[in-house]
C-alpha cells in the first residue's frame, strides 16, 4: 500500500470530517454502546486550529483519505471545534508535553500502520521544537496503538458532554533525544 502523509489544510476539511464520522462509528463499536457513539460524536471531531496551526497531517492512499491526525503545542488537550473548555494557550516545551490530537483512521486502512504513520510524524515535529513529551486523550478503540507506540497511562476517566459518559486514557510518553 502506498499512503502519503502530507500538512492539511483548510480545503481537506470537506474530506476529512466523514473519515472521523466513519472512524467514531465504526472504529468503537465493539468497545462503546450506540449511546456513547453517539455522545462520542458532541466531543471528538475537527479541530481546524490544528490545521490552521499547521501540526495536523492527511494521509492519502490514491484519492482517498485513509486517516489524520496532528499533535498542538497549544493546552487543549482533544476536542472539536465547538467543545467547551477550550485553551489556545501555548505549551512550553521545557515544562509541558505536546498534544496528539484528532487521531482518526477510515475503518477501510484500520491496522495497516496509518495511525503509526500519523504518531511518528507527530513525534519528530513536536521534539523538533524542543518538546519532551507528548500527551493525549485516547478511545478505548485507540489505546492499544498508543500502548504499542510507547505510551503510559497516566489517567483513566468519563466524559459525559455529549450525553452518555465516555470512557477515555489519559496517556503520555516520554521522547527520545533527537537521534536517540
Amino acid at each position: 500500500m502506498d499512503l502519503r502523509l502530507r500538512l492539511a489544510d483548510l480545503a481537506d476539511v470537506p474530506r476529512l470530517a466523514p473519515v472521523m464520522d466513519a472512524a467514531i462509528g465504526e472504529l468503537q463499536r465493539d468497545v462503546l454502546t450506540p449511546e456513547q457513539i453517539q455522545s462520542s460524536r458532541t466531543i471528538m471531531g475537527i479541530d481546524t486550529a490544528l490545521i490552521t496551526d499547521g501540526t495536523y497531517f492527511v494521509v492519502e492512499w490514491g484519492p482517498d483519505v485513509a486517516g489524520c491526525g496532528g499533535w498542538s503545542r497549544r493546552a487543549t488537550l482533544y476536542g472539536n471545534d465547538s467543545t467547551p473548555g477550550r485553551d489556545a494557550a501555548l505549551l512550553d516545551p521545557a515544562r509541558d508535553p505536546a498534544r496528539v490530537r484528532a487521531m482518526y483512521t477510515h475503518p477501510a486502512f484500520a491496522r495497516r500502520g496509518v495511525g503509526r504513520m500519523v504518531l511518528d510524524a507527530c513525534e519528530a515535529a513536536a521534539r523538533a521544537e524542543g518538546f519532551t513529551a507528548l500527551e493525549l486523550m485516547g478511545t478505548m478503540a485507540g489505546r492499544p496503538l498508543y500502548e504499542a507506540a510507547g505510551f503510559v497511562v497516566v489517567e483513566e476517566l468519563e466524559d459525559a458532554r455529549g450525553g452518555a459518559p465516555v470512557p477515555l486514557v489519559r496517556m503520555r510518553k516520554q521522547l527520545a533525544p533527537e537521534g536517540g
